[in-house]
């Protein structure tokens, strides 16, 4: 199978279930964010970091696909006209949205409480994580554009949301891990 099919040579792309889109379709931005988001995950993934962030990662990955196959499918292609299911996509369920949870509180018991707002930045590892986390709360943007104009599972909403926070926190830890200071942001007035 070769990998370019030249189907997409004119900006018109396949959604999962057959319809084609404008490759600048919502649908397409959505789950092509989410496909950016995975692929700065691998690059953190591939940092020196401790063992259960890459394990958490990977997880964390194979959920991203799930969700970019959620997104990638219109919702009235998901069933067949007898009402049974067309495509065998997993779900988003609460469970993976606790597990973030719990990851995260988790961290946030060995690390200082926040006080201020944290400068990104202070070693490559930490600011990989925190562009990983920008581009999550880009692709929840986009997911919830998307939400608005055709719903689909809200458990995914709630995921990426969730996402974002535990990227947050696991940056604080990784930067404890490398010993980086946090730089806190304090407003100075434009007088000084």
């Amino acid at each position: 199978m070769k990998i370019y099919t030249k189907t997409g040579d004119q900006g018109i792309t396949s959604l999962y279930g057959g319809s084609r889109v404008p490759k600048h379709h919502i649908r397409i931005n959505s789950y092509g964010t989410v496909d950016e988001l995975n692929a700065w995950l691998g690059l953190l993934r591939d940092q020196p970091i401790d063992l259960n962030s890459k394990d958490m990662l990977l997880v964390i990955q194979d959920k991203l696909f799930t969700i970019g196959a959620i997104l990638a499918t219109e919702p009235e292609k998901e069933l067949l006209k007898n009402g049974k299911e067309r495509l065998k996509i997993p779900l988003i369920v609460e469970r993976d949205i606790e597990l973030l949870e719990r990851e995260m509180d988790m961290m946030d018991e060995q690390l200082q409480p926040m006080t201020h707002f944290i400068m990104p930045g202070g070693h490559p590892i930490v600011s990989y994580c925190h562009i990983a986390r920008t581009v999550c709360r880009r692709a929840e943007r986009m997911t919830t554009l998307l939400y608005e104009q055709e719903p689909f599972n809200d458990k995914v909403l709630a995921y990426m949301n969730r996402l974002s926070d535990y990227l947050f926190v696991l940056s604080r830890k990784l930067s404890s891990d490398v010993k980086a200071e946090e730089i806190k942001w304090i407003p100075k007035n434009m007088d000084e």
